[in-house]
Parts: C-alpha cells; structure tokens; sequence
C-alpha cells in the first residue's frame, strides 16, 4: 500500500493536489473557528454557490475561470455582510438569498450555452487531475496571507468573535476585519473548489471547528485542534482517493464526518 501511494505521489498533479488540499485545509480550519462561533458557518457554502455561478460565466465567456471568480466572490462576501447588518435580513437569509440567485444564474447559463461540460463538473465536485503549479502558488499565497492575518490580529479577531459590541467600543474597527475575514474566506472557497468542489467545501470551514470543540475550550486550543484535525483529514482523504479511486472531494469530506463522529463519541465519554 505505502508503495502504491508513493507511486502515485511521483505524478506532479497528485503532488499539487495534495499541497492545495492541505493548505486550503488549513485556511478553512481557521477561518471555520470564528465563522462557526459567530454564527456565521453557512457563509461557505453560500460563496461556493457564488464562486460556481462565476466560474460557468467565465468559462462561458472563454475567459480563465479563476480571474473571473476570485473579484466576483470577494464582492459577493462584503455584500452578504453589508446586507446582514440590516437589522431586518439575519446573516443567515443573506447567504441564502444571495446563494440561491448565484446557483440560478448558474444553471441558466448552462442551459444557453453548450450545456455542462467536464470542466464545470471538476469545479462543481473537485478533481484531483486538474491541479497545476500555479494553483499550488496561489495556494501558498492564500493560506499565508491566512496565517498571518491569525498571528498578527489574534487578540482582535478573538475579540470580535466573541463580544463584537465590545470590540467596538474599545475603538477597534470590527468592519475591516470583518471584510478582511470574509474575503480571505471568499478566495479559500475558490482556490477550495478545485481539489473539493463547490458542493462539499463549506465542510472543510464546519467540521473541523466543530470536531475541535468537542474537547477544547480555548480560543486558541480550538483554533490549533481544528488546524490539526483539518489537515489531517485531508491527507487521509487523498490517499484513500488515490487507493480505492473514489472522488477526492468526497473522500476528505467524508474523514472529517468520521473524526467529527469519533470526537463527538469521545466527548461523550469524557463527560461521563
């Protein structure tokens, strides 16, 4: 098996699949502790209805698909925060209604067009044989932009998690980070999209914090756990993608429902 893995690690795709997976992983884990703990988890998966909407209109316009997603998703991700502070919409109707629209106009422009092709399918459920070196720059780009965005602003992003009427009174400004947030999140759901897919990336934002949180209670102990269990997950899902040939995006999404299913059993143990 070893032999068999380390075979197909020689091939270069593999090898930048394996690089975006586990660095969008590690964004995503990140990025979920604060999204879930604010109530905010769905934001993923909305964007990724945004993103594949893009992503049709790009290829359709015969433009590369990525340049055309990245400002179009980034957009959308300050207009569901502008539409959510309206006391009158909940953040969670915002990325419904600005979901549901972005998948409509989608499937419409599939319908006019040549109709669904191979590479709106590869976006819509990953593929592990579209990855190329650039995707892996952009990647590394990503995630320490992410990583950096956590060292650096930990103490404000912990404030504005948890007590955001609080931050704003001490003088921070909560919508900058706010924004900064939701488009680093904006750009891991795209980058995301490649290796998982639209369909099953906002799991990679929900599992792994809520997996974490089934034994820590710290900020930051939940913010590692859940970097850890992440890029764990997502290794295991590749092999086994690569061993048993299933869809990659499923497999990575189906060893966090696993870790999850065992964090949440040992939760339970622990307590009694």
């Amino acid at each position: 098996m070893i032999e068999t893995l380390l075979g197909y690690f020689s091939y270069k795709f593999v090898m930048y699949a394996l690089i975006v997976g586990v660095l969008v992983s590690l964004c995503s884990s990140l990025l979920g502790v604060t999204l879930v703990l604010r109530r905010f988890s769905m934001i993923g998966d909305g964007l990724s209805h945004v993103a594949f909407g893009a992503l049709v209109i790009g290829t359709a316009l015969g433009s590369a698909p990525l340049a055309v997603a990245v400002p179009v998703v980034i957009a959308a991700a300050f207009f569901i925060l502008r539409i959510s502070e309206n006391s009158r919409i909940g953040g969670d109707a915002a990325v419904a209604m600005v979901s549901s629209v972005s998948l409509a106009v989608g499937v419409i422009v599939i319908s006019v067009t040549t109709g669904m092709n191979t590479d709106v399918t590869s976006y819509m459920f990953g593929s592990i044989n579209s990855m190329e070196k650039s995707d892996a720059l952009l990647t590394v780009l990503l995630s320490s932009v992410t990583t950096l965005l956590y060292v650096l602003f930990f103490n404000r992003i912990f404030s504005l998690t948890f007590d955001e009427t609080f931050a704003k009174a001490t003088g921070m400004r909560t919508g900058i980070y706010k924004f900064a947030i939701s488009a680093v999140t904006a750009v891991t759901v795209v980058v995301g999209m490649r290796v998982i897919g639209a369909m099953l990336i906002s799991a990679l934002i929900i599992f792994p914090a809520t997996s974490a949180m089934r034994l820590t209670r710290s900020f930051r102990g939940t913010a590692v756990c859940a970097s850890v269990i992440s890029v764990v997950c997502c290794f295991v899902g590749i092999c086994a993608s690569c061993l048993f040939s299933l869809p990659t995006g499923a497999s990575i999404v189906a060893a966090n429902a696993i870790c999850f299913l065992i964090f949440q059993v040992t939760s339970v143990i622990i307590k009694r």
